[in-house]
């Protein structure tokens, strides 16, 4: 019988419980995508908290993403050592940290101003950028102490419009069918893979874009196996408009469910489940009736940075989190009661 607090070993990675503290925005970096002590504060609470494995937030491959302000960036040499600094504020705790590697979108320098493009008007030299871009950032992840990456696939970033229907209508190797929209994925995961074979390699998608014309959950299950044929070592299950408010515990919970008890059956892939769960019992039956593997959350973490440490010893068995949504408008994305047991009123 699985329980939330066993210890788990994946490819290149072993942690001492199921949890995982998933990507979450904290808009916290500088321009340049160097760390703020705040930063630094922040991961040390969540490492302390009893988590299994923390994924850090949204981290741009590229210098000149100009998707978000804040934005921690992978992009140069010369940021490596406070990424360095970073994973040995969380190795401290004994907790294995990967890094989301993403793209917010692709700008184009054009007469020194950049503009955003679409995957339907990059050249295949652009394309060929991202990889590399992706790949390079992989590798200064290897090189910061990162035990892995997360190739961001989902809500709507820009790998996640490059493998829409909605947004690709290219109609040569990189556009039409799931597996051409799905090959620059591949080709990212196949790159890191070869530079940095020591990281666990994961990838957060969406289930469904939730959106006319766009990725359905048929097509997101045939790039997960896609995916899961070219060697990723784990999926984590979202989906497009996340942050559903209001949920309770029992009443409401774990909205990718369904999709993901599917994933499970259909790869030998380890798979991680986010989206509202916020009760320790809900977990556990999940991890005990389905083949998902592990479980994810982010804003029950901005509530509760030790929610963990209180589920395992038993001073807590829900989240006090009721994703009223109040931390997307507050300092640093942080739960506004997070110092109070007060019920908050937005909901």
């Amino acid at each position: 019988m699985k329980s939330l607090f066993n210890t788990i070993e994946l490819k290149n990675l072993k942690a001492k419980n199921r949890l995982v503290r998933s990507a979450t925005w904290e808009g916290l970096a500088n321009r340049d995508g160097s760390v703020t002590e705040k930063a630094y504060e922040i991961y040390d609470e969540l490492a302390k908290g009893g988590v299994g494995i923390i994924i850090t937030g949204f981290t741009s491959v590229a210098a000149n993403d100009y998707y978000f302000d804040g934005m921690m960036r992978l992009s140069d040499d010369a940021l490596i050592p406070q990424y360095k600094t970073l994973t040995d504020v969380i190795h401290a705790q004994d907790v294995p940290v990967i890094t989301q590697l993403a793209l917010g979108a692709y700008y184009r320098e054009t007469n020194g101003r950049f503009e955003q493009v679409e995957p339907d008007n990059m050249t295949l030299e652009e394309i060929h950028k991202v990889r590399d871009q992706f790949i390079e950032a992989g590798v200064r992840a290897a090189k910061a102490g990162f035990d892995g990456v997360q190739i961001h696939v989902a809500h709507f970033f820009f790998l996640s419009r490059f493998v829409s229907p909605a947004v690709n209508h290219r109609t040569d190797e990189y556009g039409g069918s799931i597996a051409n929209r799905t090959r620059l994925v591949v080709e990212i995961l196949n790159g890191i893979r070869e530079k940095a074979p020591q990281l666990h390699i994961t990838a957060k998608i969406n289930s469904s874009d939730f959106t006319y014309g766009g990725l359905d959950e048929a097509e997101s299950l045939v790039m997960c196996r896609l995916l899961a044929d070219a060697g990723i070592d784990s999926i984590e299950v979202s989906g497009n408009g996340t942050s559903v408010a209001g949920i309770r515990p029992h009443k409401n919970e774990a909205y990718f469910l369904k999709f993901a008890d599917k994933l499970a059956k259909s790869v030998d892939t380890p798979i991680i489940l986010v989206g509202g769960l916020r009760s320790l019992d809900t977990m556990e039956e999940i991890l005990n009736k389905t083949e998902i593997e592990m479980i994810s959350l982010s804003r029950p973490l901005l509530r509760e940075p030790d929610l963990p440490n209180k589920m395992k010893s038993g001073e807590a068995l829900e989240a006090k989190c009721i994703s009223c949504n109040a931390c997307y408008a507050s300092s640093f994305h942080q739960c506004i009661f997070r110092k109070s047991d007060n019920i908050c009123s937005f909901v």
